[in-house]
């Protein structure tokens, strides 16, 4: 039984896993960056951080908005 066969098909084995192994860690990690950056994006505090004016405006139109139902 020819054992060059073998040794081939293991070290192709143990490329393809460590290839698999690594694409899966990027893939972790890209994940893990993309929920951080939406958990910002979404995050109202830091909303209102990066547009104060904005912020403002739509609190004042909402209240304005609110008190007139009344």
């Amino acid at each position: 039984m020819p054992t060059d066969g073998v040794a081939a098909m293991d070290s192709e084995v143990t490329r393809a896993s460590t290839a698999l192994e690594q694409t899966r860690d990027r893939f972790v990690a890209s994940m893990g960056a993309l929920e951080r950056e939406i958990a910002r994006d979404l995050d109202w505090r830091e909303w209102v951080r990066r547009k104060p004016g904005l912020a403002l405006a739509l609190a004042f139109g909402l209240g304005l908005f609110l008190g007139r139902r009344h």
